[in-house]
């Protein structure tokens, strides 16, 4: 990170509004600014996390599991049990990053190659840790 808005920021902020569905220009104006999380980190979610955090990453795994990384979590019901964590662990031999169970920072920067987006994006914002 040098603070300067270069050709790499500009091509993150495109690779960014084009995850988001934004119009991509390149430019971090109030739409896009809106867009951003607040720079605070994504829960550490793993076995015994409970909660909305946990159900939408199960929503999120439900739905891109087939053709994908294949194993579902179970029932979409905020419980990060054992079959949560197989297809977590699943999702992260597909993402390429260490398998654990244990979704972190790599984990939940794993893109999801079908949908553009990154997994973080995909179960929500809203969950970051304030």
């Amino acid at each position: 990170m040098d603070g300067i808005f270069g050709p790499a920021t500009e091509g993150a902020v495109k690779e960014f509004q084009k995850e988001a569905g934004l119009a991509v220009d390149g430019i971090v104006g109030p739409v896009t600014w809106a867009e951003l999380p607040d720079g605070g980190p994504m829960p550490l979610l793993r076995v015994g996390s409970n909660g909305d955090a946990v159900r939408s990453l199960q929503r999120v795994l439900t739905d891109g599991a087939p053709g994908e990384w294949e194993k579902t979590p179970g029932p979409i019901d905020g419980a990060f049990g054992p079959l949560t964590k197989a297809s977590v662990e699943a999702f992260q031999g597909w993402g390429g990053v260490a398998i654990d169970g244990i979704v972190g920072d790599q984990t939940w920067s794993v893109s999801l190659r079908g949908v553009t987006q990154m997994l973080e994006r995909a179960v929500g914002f809203n969950f970051v840790i304030g």
